[in-house]
């Protein structure tokens, strides 16, 4: 089990006040890492870092725009300042918005512009540049760990979410490509990898699974019969695995985009 300890190692974790990636940055703490939690919200990411140090770990918050190389830029000397090294990444950050996402109210051929660019840009190059920001601490020390942050939708497109679930597939494609590049030219003790969450009620989707007296949509309901476990997905749930993929126990797996999904991705429907 000592290969599952993270003692020592720093964790950046972009989406870091988010609910899922909030929840890795307590379960990576938890397991021993240092961790800096990096957000557009820095006042939320503070909160997330504080909890991890009212309970004896040790976290920092950055505010970052991961679409901004200056902003990566700046958080990572800070990062480098307070625990002088980067060996785990998580690109949490990302999301959806129902601008672009079709409904009975919102036709594929009237997304705004804009609305397709925010999705495909935030998920994609959201992952990107901090992996060549961050990347490259790691690519100078020969060793490290990323894990990026998928989707059911990447497997099989989702109906609706046209921009999410190209924007995710090119996640896992970009996993695998990075995994190659990096052990090719850099060193093959850097290692990457990705995690293809199933369906977890979240303030992202609650628009598209409940109404609004908390009862599920037509859509909702679908996904409950399309997951042979029979329920959403908890944060919490995702921890183990990403805890996994950055250790030392998953030193030979790179390139991989795990399924955490209650079965949805075996079901057939029949």
């Amino acid at each position: 089990m000592e290969n599952f300890n993270l003692s020592g190692k720093v964790a950046v974790i972009t989406g870091g006040a988010g609910v899922l990636c909030s929840t890795m940055a307590h379960g990576f703490a938890d397991a021993g890492a240092k961790i800096a939690v990096l957000d557009l919200a820095e006042a939320q990411a503070q909160i997330v870092a504080d909890a991890i140090n009212a309970k004896g770990g040790e976290a920092i918050a950055v505010g970052v725009n991961v679409l901004d190389l200056e902003s990566l830029q700046h958080a990572r000397q800070v990062v480098l300042d307070h625990f002088g090294r980067v060996d785990i990444l998580v690109n949490g950050a990302g999301g959806n918005k129902a601008a672009a996402t079709t409904s009975p109210d919102l036709s594929f051929f009237d997304l705004p512009q804009e609305a397709l660019q925010w999705v495909l840009n935030l998920n994609l190059l959201g992952t990107v540049y901090p992996t060549q920001v961050f990347g490259k601490v790691m690519a100078d020390q020969k060793a490290g760990c990323i894990l990026n942050i998928s989707s059911m939708a990447a497997m099989t497109p989702l109906t609706n979410t046209i921009a999410y679930s190209a924007a995710k597939a090119a996640v896992s494609n970009f996993t695998q490509w990075m995994s190659v590049h990096f052990c090719q030219l850099y060193s093959p003790e850097i290692r990457v990898n990705a995690l293809a969450p199933g369906f977890l009620l979240t303030q992202q989707n609650q628009y598209l699974l409940e109404d609004e007296d908390g009862n599920r949509t037509v859509r909702g309901q679908k996904i409950i019969d399309g997951t042979p476990m029979g329920r959403y997905g908890k944060p919490e749930e995702l921890v183990g695995a990403a805890i996994y993929l950055c250790s030392d126990a998953a030193s030979f797996v790179t390139g991989v985009v795990l399924p955490i999904d209650g079965g949805f991705s075996a079901y057939s429907g029949v």
